[in-house]
Order: C-alpha cells, then structure tokens, then sequence
C-alpha cells in the first residue's frame, strides 16, 4: 500500500517521502495515528503542491545538509567497544553509539537518520551506515569498530645467534 509520509517516522522514511508498507501497518497505526495519508491522485497532487511552495525552505535544509555531510567526509570515527573471543562484540554496536560518537567529534547527527544496515553491529571491523539527513542527501559513512582492550604486545624473544662460517680466500 503506497502512503505518504506526515512526519519523520524512523526506520520508514522522512516527512513528505512516498513510501511502501504493508496494508495492516497502513490502515492499523500509520494512518489512525496521523502519520500517513494514502497516496491517492489527488493527495500526491497536493504533495507536490506543499513541495513547490516550500522550496526556498527545502533548498535551506539541503543546504544544512550539505554542511553536514561535507563535515562527515572529513570525520574519521573509531568505536571502542569489549570484545570476546575472537572478533565477538559483547554486546553490539548501533545507531545510537555512532551518533554518539559522532557528537564527540563535533558533528551532530540524530540517531534516526543513521540507518546501519542489520541495525546492530556484533564484531570488530570496518563498517558503513547510511546517513540520510534529507530525502535528496544521502552518505555512506565509513567507521571502525576496535576492541577497547589495551594492546598487549608479545615478550620479545632475544635474537638467535646466528654462525658465522669463514670461508678461506685460496
């Protein structure tokens, strides 16, 4: 069933998307709540209507956007987190945790525009996540997630003594 989107609804879409869900999900919670209106002709028509006449604000918005994209490609973020046998995570890794380390390094992204693709990380490694801050700006942002342990380094063994054999210049 194709509705169309009255607010930000994580894990769905953002305001004025146009978006596919199953008629259950539609006619049960999206629609007795608000959220959605279904995507009729005459509801799309006045959709593109709301669009045309909000475009200076849409063009501020991608524009903010913009900023903050142009702040993630220069951002490295590293996720410390504990770490079992092997690669295991205790725990997990998710969208809450990135944007929270994203804050730290000064770039302030909510969580519900960060979409980790399972929803949760369970093992050490490089990642990506997709940043969706507009329905037109869209990141893939790459990160790491490292064990917090301290890195133990193995005793280093004294060098083999190596024997010299002299060979007699005839």
């Amino acid at each position: 069933m194709e509705i169309i989107l009255k607010k930000d609804i994580e894990n769905l879409g953002l305001e004025f998307d146009t978006v596919n869900v199953k008629p259950g999900y539609a006619r049960n919670f999206l629609l007795p709540q608000g959220l959605a209106l279904l995507a009729t002709p005459k509801n799309k028509a006045a959709l593109e209507a709301t669009l045309e006449a909000r475009k200076e604000e849409e063009a501020k918005l991608i524009a903010a956007a913009n900023t903050i994209v142009e702040k993630l490609k220069k951002t490295t973020v590293t996720i410390a987190a504990k770490v079992g046998s092997g690669d295991k995570l205790f725990g997990s890794i998710n969208n809450i945790n990135l944007s929270e380390e994203l804050a730290k390094t000064g770039v302030i992204v909510d969580k519900k525009y960060i979409k980790i693709p399972g929803n949760t990380i369970k093992r050490t490694g490089k990642f990506e996540a997709l940043i969706r801050l507009h329905r037109n700006v869209e990141y893939n942002f790459a990160f790491d997630v490292v064990s917090d342990a301290p890195v133990v380094e193995a005793p280093k063994a004294a060098p083999a003594k190596v024997e010299e054999t002299k060979s007699e210049e005839a």
